[in-house]
């Protein structure tokens, strides 16, 4: 440094980085949907994962230290989470401190830089370990408590510096909290040769206890919550930067030593799928993890090179973080990272990502170095003369209590440490008082406390509803200045009077109370939940003789969106979770939930959004296969999705719950360019809000086809049912069985057993008539329509042709197909399976749905080939050429066209030999006067045998039974398809949340019940009488044989 003299530097010493991994408790969430622990810690070093798909798949990582939070924990009399007994393995905040913190503060002692670095996906526990919450202090807090009390003791011929400074930084800004000033685009990293990457124009205060860094950390959260509720960014997807300088100055011998202590709590790390696997044209919305992603970069490029790898680069300078923590990473800091994991078995996928990240970190080797350094006793009086001549200056542009974090080596351009604490004693009195008046206004005026996803940043803001009337709203001359997407300047009215308060919007702005909008002053009452405009939410304290000794912990963000989505109608039950048998929810669908009310939030914020910036989109979620199921009537995965109509054109477009989040954060960019006075126009192709047309799925129809396994004709009328189980449109289709030239089968070709047709050649067409009703050409005349099935084996989805602008549109499309030698399988298929029929909405500008004919087998006639795994594995096995295989069908076909002309030779010499036998009898009588001796020989031998008219009506009545038992077979298999039919309506069908609509629901569905059982009850009665009669009729002819 120019004003000292460097003492020889010391040997770096080699460490690694200290990697540690806490596994928290269930959260309630976790809790509900019954999710069990995929997590073990066997011993202090090791955490074993358990893959929930495959029980049997285990993985075991080694770190520094494990810590086992999940449970085997109670509170002590102060709320301090202890074990709960002698044998519990339970690690507490006091625990992690030991290990961790009082690393960080022994380093920080002997004068090594110091790194703490807390990763993990959101939700995963890594703020609590850092901060803590409650009584239940983290590292940050106990790290600074215990260096002040470890200054106390020391000896009075040292001097101790301790600094402070606090930052935030997302998409790649930097905000200082604890400026009060917004600088546009943030603060800027600079680089020094000596000190290497620094941010210009920190905040740094002075500190000489630990609770003035403590009131600086309140300070800085109140401003971390007030910025991010301006356009509803959320903390978890920002990084938050806490540097302690500490500096020792040893008086007697002109010897000072120098620690940085970063302690950093990263954005959650949630594994989102690339933008591009979606079909997304934008990039990625990746600025917001682009920190996070190229700090991956750095630790696994250092990861490499510690084992030996030849690594040209290390991407320090490609993210704002990667650079403020070159040191930390590589370089002159000693390091640790915790890894905050979920045990639950939802989060497999991410807790498994953190666990493979945190060992890739434990591979890094740092050099750290103490830094210390001497001072020529005549550069520093000279320095101390400097100082006192340019203090006023200083003080004159900036208070005292505010400095610029970095010392570039010069003590000319500092104040002396003295006259900046003078300073900030200031500016600590003025807080102070502002901070008992806070106080004491919480004890006694009703007001609201802000409510935020991060735990952290909860009750954060309180604003006072004093007696009279006030103004709420977003202008700076209301007396509650609320910030946020979709409040109005002139938001609301609060009156406080005669010991009730009330809230009353003003015109069109949105307020919910308890989950329920409302447009007409509504008296608040205790612990009532209030949201402002789109996503502000706040929690109502009463007067306090309303209060009494409540957990408010329980009203967190969760509630509050847990309460909405009931109002609105949306809850497991409507999601289909229906009990397993266990007792417990499907955990598929409580996992949609969770997205589903996650993503709630999300879309009110974008189409508020939309609103401002006059996109007319709306954006509503809807889940995926919600009354959806497969071909055997089993349900399908579930998974939210946002569907998007612009309100102008009545465009329409599906956009999945990645590419939606994706999106919001390109709108999020869009938008404050907006707030900021910037232009916020941006080319078509650029835009967040638009998206070409193209293809709507639109609903699905579902077709049993245990008709076709009788060799029966069938034709139906069913529903195409929407991702919300309600009618779209109806479908007309016709499935008929029928000769290999296209001629339909007779009833006299109906099977008793589907065996029957083992082996045999099976054709049968699939005629789509029309479409009744459909509502998407109903919203919009300039629509059209495609209907696609696929059935068994097809390698590709068949479409009919594109119909527009037709309100019932008529398809009249037939498609035949041929199974050339039916197996067991496919006999199966049709006997247990439904075909499966898509509708899918066209609009003006959309691609239209085709698959060439060339996917497709098909046999010299031209039916489809269906069941062609047999042919396959020929064609696999013996690596036939086109050719050779093209030839093997022909032959294939010719050996089937054979059969079927020996089947008609055999039918026609059957009835030539009845004519024989009945010209016999005929002439046998005429000669009998003729042949008398001959005609006793041979009456003599045919009396041993039927005569040609019993044989006859032998054969007549054996082919009567089996036409009549086919016909019965037929009535009865229709019947069970319409009660299939009205089975799946029923399973459809879901309770009102109105209660006055309750009665004629019940009533409704009782009817319902009684109609299905009466179907059920005359089908199976019809069908016994049916093969009674027969059986009967049957019985009577063998008798009378006899």
């Amino acid at each position: 440094m120019n004003n000292g003299k460097m003492m020889k530097m010391p040997m770096p010493s080699i460490d690694s980085v200290k990697v540690a991994v806490r596994v928290r408790p269930f959260s309630q969430r976790e809790k509900n949907s019954g999710s069990k622990c995929v997590i073990s810690m066997n011993s202090r070093t090791t955490t074993t994962i358990q893959d929930p798909k495959n029980p049997e798949h285990m993985k075991t990582f080694t770190f520094d230290l494990a810590y086992w939070s999940h449970n085997g924990f109670q509170k002590d009399k102060d709320g301090v989470l202890i074990s709960a007994d002698p044998s519990s393995k339970f690690a507490g905040q006091r625990d992690v401190f030991r290990d961790l913190g009082r690393g960080i503060l022994d380093s920080a002692w002997q004068g090594y830089n110091a790194t703490l670095l807390a990763y993990g996906q959101t939700g995963s526990g890594k703020s609590y370990s850092m901060i803590g919450f409650g009584a239940n202090k983290g590292i940050i807090p106990n790290v600074c408590e215990e260096l002040f009390q470890a200054i106390g003791n020391q000896e009075r011929h040292q001097e101790y510096q301790v600094t402070f400074s606090m930052l935030e930084i997302y998409k790649e800004q930097i905000r200082d909290l604890l400026s009060r000033n917004k600088k546009p685009g943030g603060l800027k990293v600079r680089e020094d040769q000596q000190l290497g990457f620094y941010v210009e124009g920190l905040t740094t205060v002075p500190c000489e206890n630990y609770a003035q860094i403590e009131r600086l950390m309140e300070q800085g959260t109140k401003i971390r919550t007030t910025a991010s509720t301006n356009v509803n960014t959320s903390s978890s997807r920002s990084h938050m930067v806490i540097t302690i300088q500490f500096k020792q100055v040893f008086l007697d011998r002109d010897l000072t030593k120098q620690s940085s202590i970063n302690l950093v709590d990263l954005a959650g790390s949630e594994r989102q799928k690339s933008s591009g696997s979606e079909g997304d044209r934008l990039k990625e919305g990746s600025r917001v993890n682009l920190s996070l992603t190229n700090l991956g970069n750095v630790i696994s490029a250092l990861a490499d090179a510690a084992m030996g790898k030849k690594v040209l680069h290390i991407p320090y300078r490609d993210s704002v973080l990667t650079k403020l923590l070159q040191s930390a990473l590589g370089g002159n800091s000693r390091t640790a990272l915790i890894a905050a994991i979920s045990p639950a078995d939802i989060c497999y996928e991410e807790t498994l990502s953190t666990l493979r990240y945190a060992e890739r970190a434990k591979k890094i080797r740092n050099k750290a170095v103490v830094n210390t350094w001497t001072l020529m006793r005549e550069s520093r009086a000279e320095n101390s003369k400097l100082l006192l001549r340019c203090g006023n200056y200083r003080m004159a542009e900036q208070s005292a209590f505010l400095l610029a974090e970095h010392e570039l080596g010069t003590q000319a351009n500092q104040v002396t440490w003295a006259h900046l604490l003078e300073q900030a004693q200031k500016e600590w009195e003025q807080q102070y008082s502002a901070i008992a008046q806070e106080r004491q206004m919480t004890k006694t005026f009703p007001h609201l406390l802000n409510i935020n996803e991060d735990p952290q940043l909860t009750g954060v803001l309180k604003y006072f509803i004093q007696a009279g009337s006030c103004d709420a709203g977003q202008a700076a001359s209301n007396a509650i200045i609320i910030q946020g997407l979709g409040i109005s300047d002139k938001h609301a009215s609060f009156t406080n009077s005669d010991g009730k308060v009330t809230v009353v919007p003003h015109s069109k702005c949105k307020v919910v109370v308890n989950g329920v909008p409302i447009t007409t002053r509504t008296r608040l009452q205790h612990l009532d939940r209030i949201f402002f405009g789109s996503n502000s939410a706040y929690l109502y304290m009463g007067f306090p003789a309303e209060r009494g000794s409540e957990d408010l912990s329980r009203f967190d963000y969760e509630f509050f969106q847990m309460e909405r989505a009931a109002a609105e109608g949306v809850s497991v039950d409507k999601l289909g979770a229906a009990n397993s048998g266990d007792g417990k929810a499907d955990p598929s669908v409580l996992a949609v939930f969770q997205d589903y009310i996650k993503l709630m939030p999300l879309v009110a914020e974008a189409n508020q959004m939309s609103e401002e910036l006059k996109k007319e989109l709306k954006m509503e979620l809807k889940v995926k296969n919600l009354a959806s199921s497969d071909s055997r009537g089993y349900d399908l995965q579930k998974e939210v999705m946002v569907k998007v109509t612009n309100q102008r054109t009545h465009e329409v477009w599906i956009w999945s719950k990645t590419k939606f989040i994706n999106r919001k954060f390109l709108m999020e960019e869009l938008y404050q360019h907006f707030l900021d006075g910037e232009d916020s126009h941006v080319a078509q192709e650029d835009d967040p809000f638009w998206d070409p047309v193209e293809v709507v799925h639109l609903g699905s129809a579902h077709i049993w086809l245990q008709s076709l396994a009788y060799s029966m004709k069938f034709e139906e009328q069913v529903e195409f049912l929407n991702c919300d189980g309600l009618e779209e449109a109806v479908l007309h289709i016709y499935i008929a069985p029928c000769s290999p030239a296209g001629q339909a089968h007779s009833e006299e070709d109906v099977v008793i057993d589907p065996l029957e047709q083992l082996g045999k050649r099976i054709d049968f067409q699939i005629h789509i008539v029309r479409c009744l009703g459909v509502k998407w050409l109903k919203e919009d005349a300039k629509r059209g329509i495609q209907i696609g099935y696929r059935i068994y084996d097809l390698p590709n989805t068949i479409y009919t042709k594109p119909v527009w602008k037709i309100m019932n549109p008529q398809i009249e499309e037939t498609v035949q197909f041929s199974a050339l030698n039916a197996s067991q399988e496919f006999l199966s298929y049709l006997q247990t399976n439904a075909l499966i029929v898509d509708l899918w909405g066209l609009q003006e500008g959309c691609a239209e749905l085709s698959c060439p004919q060339s996917d497709f087998m098909v046999t010299g006639e031209g039916p489809i080939m269906v069941d062609t795994k047999k042919i396959s594995t020929v064609k696999d096995t013996r690596q036939t050429t086109s050719n050779q295989t093209s030839e093997l069908y022909l032959k294939l076909l010719k050996l089937e066209q054979e059969k079927e002309l020996l089947r008609n030779i055999n039918r026609a010499l059957r009835e030539e030999n009845v004519f024989l036998k009945e010209s016999l009898e005929k002439l046998g009588s005429g000669q009998q006067a003729h042949k008398t001796s001959n005609s006793l020989k041979i009456t003599g031998m045919t009396s041993l045998l039927p005569s040609a008219r019993e044989i006859n009506q032998m054969c007549t009545q054996q082919a009567s039974c089996d036409r009549e038992f086919a016909k019965a077979l037929k009535v009865f298999y229709q019947s069970m398809n319409t009660a299939r039919g009205q089975f799946l309506r029923l399973r459809q069908y879901k309770p009102p949340e109105d209660d006055q609509m309750l009665r004629p629901f019940v009533h409704q569905q009782s009817q319902m019940f009684k109609d299905f059982g009466d179907l059920l009850e005359s089908s199976l009665w019809k069908l016994k009488n049916d093969v009674a009669l027969i059986v009967k009729k049957k019985r009577e002819y063998l008798l009378h044989i006899k």
